[in-house]
């Protein structure tokens, strides 16, 4: 019976066991939860033996099953690099790329980036979305993307292969007259949240319910970033900003910056990296394009 095993079984396996429950599994799967359950037992049957203890109200994997999970992920790890594999042998240069970008990655490297391309691949045609937080990842996950380039939203789906490109640094700024600026030494966290704070807010539902960077109460949630650094520059409140964004104001004293005591320092700021789906690699046009924005010297690429 187990030559009868599938990979469809050993992904549902090893969703369910990363996931805990079968239902979280096939909402990651875009299944029922009937169908989660009924493919386990199936596999179950096969290898003859549970691979989950059901008698809690959350499944947990048994010793064979804790076994068998590093071989299943090492088996579909190999038939997911074989379809890639074959998928780009096959299809040679894309007949078209569609990118997604992060909006905090640095719009004077993506503008070089887009001319350099349109002059490298004079026949593929380009589409270019900018969005932020899920938004920036959703388009990949449908299928709408072969590239994800994404900072803002600190998760990486499982289904997903990043690439890391660089770090955005960040700062958080308020206007001259603003309150905060004059503060002397670190702002504590209760008076920053007496204060707005202006917030990007997800186009996506991949973030409901859950906020990054968010210290006030009474916080705005703006879908644009030039409309936030705009409203940083009124004084209409303070705001976590890509350091690139803001830096001719720092310099001009049109804004200043504040640090926050309950600010944790991760890295050098944000870290971008760029994203294909584990099945759906990008092509020769697709991994210039990666490497190009990451910097490195088309001679090199």
């Amino acid at each position: 019976m187990l030559d009868a095993m599938s990979m469809d079984q050993l992904r549902t396996f090893i969703a369910a066991a990363e996931e805990g429950s079968f239902s979280a599994a096939g909402r990651r799967l875009r299944r029922a939860q009937s169908v989660v359950s009924h493919t386990l037992a199936n596999l179950e049957l096969q290898v003859g033996f549970p691979l989950f203890e059901r008698t809690g109200r959350y499944p947990v994997l048994t010793d064979a099953g804790r076994a068998l999970l590093a071989q299943a992920r090492d088996a579909v790890g190999a038939m997911d690099a074989f379809k890639a594999r074959a998928r780009l042998l096959a299809e040679g240069l894309e007949p078209e790329l569609a990118v997604v970008v992060d909006v905090m990655f640095p719009i004077a490297t993506l503008t070089a980036t887009v001319q350099a391309f349109k002059q490298q691949f004079p026949g593929v045609p380009l589409r270019l979305y900018v969005e932020a937080l899920g938004a920036a990842l959703e388009p990949l996950l449908k299928g709408q993307c072969r590239i994800a380039v994404i900072g803002s939203l600190p998760d990486v789906p499982p289904q997903c292969v990043p690439e890391y490109l660089f770090d955005v640094p960040l700062a958080t700024v308020v206007a001259p007259a603003h309150p905060l600026a004059g503060w002397a030494g670190k702002v504590p966290r209760a008076e920053a949240a007496r204060h707005t704070q202006l917030v990007l807010t997800d186009r996506s539902a991949l973030t409901a319910g859950r906020s990054f960077g968010v210290l006030s109460a009474n916080a705005w949630h703006l879908a644009d970033l030039g409309a936030k650094h705009a409203f940083l520059r009124a004084g209409l409140g303070w705001g976590h900003m890509p350091l690139h964004m803001v830096q001719a104001d720092l310099d001009a004293g049109t804004l200043v910056r504040i640090a926050l005591e309950t600010l944790p320092v991760v890295g050098g700021g944000i870290a971008m990296h760029a994203l294909h789906l584990k099945e759906q690699p990008p092509g020769p046009a697709g991994r210039w394009f990666v490497q190009r924005l990451r910097g490195v010297p088309e001679s090199l690429v």
